[in-house]
C-alpha cells in the first residue's frame, strides 16, 4: 500500500499533457512499442484532431524506482477544457500528487493556473514540470523563473523535458515516486468510493470508474450509488492495465472500475460516491454537483425525415455523456428538433461533430442562448432557455441572466485592446494580478450570453493568440434585457429570435437585417424584413422581387392593353404573397453567430 502513488496530469490545452502520458506508459512497459500510438488514452479522433483531451480516462503502470522497489502509479487523466471544469475537480480529487506542465514557448497561460488552483484546493503535492525544451522557440530559463515565482519553489525543483522525445521524462517517473504520498489506507470503514468518470458499455452497462478512498469491494458484493440510492450487483470490476481487466477484489486506495450493468450514465454520475447496499457509508464524500448545462441550441435535421434518426444518434450519445440533455421542440421555420443543453460552446462544437460523423447526419444548429430567469408580474418565476419562449414585455416584472467570473491571462502589451474588448461586451473590471514578468491576469465579470458566441475568437484574433482565458458560473443578475424578433414576410421566425441588451437591440436588429437581405434567395413577390423589438419595428429592408417582363409582347397597339396586363400581374402577386413561404438557408442562423458589433 505505501507504494502505491495516484497523480494525474494538469495542463492548458496542448502543452503536452497526452504526449507525456504515452512516453510514461512506454518507459513503464506498460505498453509495448508494437502497439504504441500517438495519444494512446485519447481514444476519439476528434481528441486526437482538436489536441484536447474531451474524455478522463486511467491506467496502472508499474515503475522500477532507483531505489530497486516496484512502485503502482495510476495515472488518472483529466479533460482538458474548461467546459468540463467540473469533472476536472473530481479527478484531481481522487488523486494525492499533480504533474503540472507548462509549454516552455507558451509560458503559464489561464487553465495551467485554473487547474493549479483546483489542484491545491483538493491538497495535491505539484510537481512543475516544464516541456518542449528542444524547440528552438523554448524560453526554458524565463519559463522556469515565472513557474518558481508562481509557486514558489527553488528552480532546481522544476525539471525540463521533451515529451516528445522522452527527454527527462525518467526524472518525471523518479519525482512522483519520491515526492507524492502513498494513500491513506482506512480498510476497515465501510466501502466509499469516487466516481471520477463513467462510459456506457453495450454488453456490461455503465462502467464507472472509482478510486477508493475506505474499505473494499469484492466481486459480487450489492453496491448502492448516494445520491440517488440506485442499488445494484456489478457485472465485474477491474483495474486499467491499460486496457480493462478484471480483479476479485479492490481496497482503500486503489484506482478500478466497475462494471454496474447499469442502462445510461446518468444513474451513475461523476462525482457521486459508491457504497455498499448492505453497509452503507454514513456520508458521501464531498464535492458531488449535478453538471448543469450553460449552453442552450436547437438541433434540426435538414431532411425531415431524419427526425427519427437523430433522436436515435442523441439517445445514444447521452448513454455516454450525462451532461448533455436534450427535449423535443418544433419550429416554424425548421419543423421539427430537439432543444438541447450543453455544458459550453466547446462541448456544443463537440457533439456537432459527433453527430456529423459518427452518425453521418446532416444537422441545423441554432444560435446558442443561455438560461433566463423571468419574475412576472403575478409573482411567478419561470426559467427559459429558448429566447422564443420569452413572455410579452406587459407581464414581466425583471429577466435574470447568468453573469460569470471571468479570467483572462495576457501578455501587458495587450492590456488595452482586452480592456476595449471586454467593455464592448458588457464585461465589468474587478482587478489585476501579476503572477509573472511580461503578463498580466484581469479579472472580470461579464454576462455568459456575451462571451458564447464569438468572444473566445475576438480575444484570439486581437492578440495574436497569446491571450488565454478562463470562466466560472458567478450567480443570476437582473438586467435591461428585451426580445429582438426577425419577421420575414410580417411572419416571425422563432429560431432566429434572441433576447439582447435594451442598448444593443438597434444595432444588432439593423446588422441582421442588411445580412439576412443578402442571404434570403429571391421570391418572385417583394419579401420584407423586419426586426422587432420593443412593441416596434426598428429596422426595415426589402429582397426585391425576380421581375418577369409581361409587357414584351405588347409592341404596340392600344394603352388600355398593357393596363389590362398589369393588373392582372398585380392580383396574381398579391395572391402569390398571401401564400407564398419564404425558404431560410442554414447560413441565416450562422449570420446570428457572425455578427459583428
Amino acid at each position: 500500500m505505501d507504494r502505491i502513488r495516484n497523480f494525474c496530469i494538469i495542463a492548458h490545452v496542448d502543452h503536452g499533457k497526452s504526449t507525456l502520458a504515452d512516453r510514461m506508459l512506454q518507459m513503464t512497459g506498460t505498453i509495448s512499442d508494437r502497439e504504441m500510438t500517438d495519444q494512446v488514452l485519447d481514444s476519439m479522433d476528434l481528441e486526437r484532431e482538436k489536441g484536447v483531451t474531451i474524455k478522463a480516462s486511467a491506467v496502472r503502470m508499474v515503475y522500477n524506482a532507483k531505489d530497486g522497489l516496484d512502485y503502482e502509479f495510476n495515472l488518472i487523466d483529466t479533460p482538458g477544457h474548461v467546459d468540463f471544469n467540473y469533472e476536472v475537480s473530481r479527478a484531481l480529487y481522487a488523486c494525492e500528487g499533480a504533474v503540472l506542465v507548462v509549454d516552455a514557448t507558451q509560458g503559464i497561460e489561464a487553465q495551467t493556473l485554473a487547474n493549479l488552483y483546483l489542484a491545491l484546493d483538493a491538497n495535491l503535492v505539484i510537481i512543475p514540470v516544464i516541456n518542449k525544451v528542444d524547440l528552438p522557440s523554448a524560453q526554458v530559463d524565463a519559463v522556469k523563473k515565472d513557474l518558481a515565482a508562481l509557486l514558489g519553489a527553488d528552480e532546481d525543483e522544476i525539471v525540463s523535458i521533451s515529451a516528445k522525445t522522452g527527454l527527462n521524462v525518467d526524472q518525471v517517473l523518479e519525482a512522483i515516486a519520491t515526492k507524492v504520498p502513498s494513500p491513506v489506507r482506512e480498510v476497515e470503514k465501510p466501502l466509499r468510493g469516487l466516481i471520477f468518470d463513467s462510459h456506457y458499455d453495450s454488453y456490461k452497462g455503465v462502467i464507472s470508474y472509482i478510486r477508493v478512498f475506505d474499505g473494499t469491494i469484492n466481486h459480487g458484493d450489492k453496491i448502492m450509488m448516494m445520491a440517488n440510492g440506485i442499488k445494484v450487483t456489478p457485472v465485474e470490476i477491474g483495474i486499467f492495465a491499460p486496457t480493462l481487466t478484471p480483479v476479485q477484489r479492490l481496497e482503500a486506495g486503489d484506482v478500478g472500475y466497475i462494471a454496474t450493468g447499469l442502462k445510461t450514465v446518468s444513474q451513475s454520475r461523476v462525482g457521486d460516491t459508491i457504497t455498499t447496499a448492505n453497509h452503507p457509508a454514513e456520508t458521501p464524500l464531498p464535492g458531488y454537483k449535478k453538471a448543469k448545462p450553460m449552453v442552450y441550441a436547437g438541433v434540426y435535421p435538414t431532411e425531415g425525415e431524419d427526425y427519427p434518426m437523430l433522436k436515435d444518434a442523441l439517445e445514444k450519445l447521452q448513454l455516454n455523456d450525462a451532461s448533455l440533455v436534450y427535449e423535443p421542440e418544433s419550429s416554424e421555420a425548421l419543423n421539427f428538433g430537439f432543444r438541447c443543453g450543453f455544458l459550453g460552446l466547446f462541448h456544443m462544437e463537440i457533439i456537432q461533430e459527433r453527430l456529423e460523423r459518427e452518425y453521418n447526419l446532416d444537422v441545423v444548429f441554432t444560435a446558442p442562448s443561455v438560461e433566463y430567469q423571468v419574475d412576472m408580474k403575478n409573482g411567478e418565476r419561470i426559467i427559459i432557455d429558448s429566447p422564443a419562449d420569452l413572455p410579452d414585455e406587459g407581464e414581466i416584472e425583471e429577466i435574470y441572466e447568468p453573469w460569470m467570473s471571468l479570467e483572462i491571462f495576457t501578455p501587458t502589451d495587450y492590456y488595452g485592446v482586452i480592456m476595449e474588448l471586454v467593455k464592448k461586451k458588457r464585461g465589468v473590471y474587478i482587478s489585476q494580478e501579476y503572477p509573472a514578468a511580461n503578463r498580466v491576469q484581469l479579472n472580470y465579470e461579464i454576462p455568459l450570453s456575451e462571451i458564447i458566441i464569438d468572444f473566445f475568437d475576438l480575444l484570439k484574433s486581437s492578440t495574436r493568440g497569446y491571450a488565454s482565458m478562463d470562466y466560472q458560473f458567478l450567480e443570476y443578475r437582473a438586467g435591461e434585457l428585451v426580445k429582438l424578433e426577425i419577421l420575414l414576410n410580417e411572419e416571425p421566425v422563432d429560431a432566429l429570435t434572441a433576447i439582447v441588451h435594451k442598448d444593443d437591440a438597434y444595432h444588432k436588429g439593423q446588422s441582421l437585417v442588411s445580412k439576412l437581405k443578402e442571404i434570403i434567395p429571391q421570391q418572385l413577390f417583394v419579401i420584407p424584413i423586419q426586426a422587432y423589438a420593443q412593441g416596434r419595428v426598428i429596422s426595415r429592408a426589402n429582397v426585391k422581387a425576380l421581375r418577369k417582363d409581361v409587357l414584351a409582347k405588347c409592341y404596340g397597339g392600344d394603352i388600355t392593353r398593357k393596363k389590362k396586363l398589369l393588373e392582372k400581374q398585380k392580383k396574381g402577386k398579391k395572391r402569390m404573397k398571401m401564400v407564398g413561404s419564404v425558404e431560410i438557408p442554414q447560413e441565416a442562423f450562422m449570420a446570428i453567430l457572425r455578427l459583428e458589433n
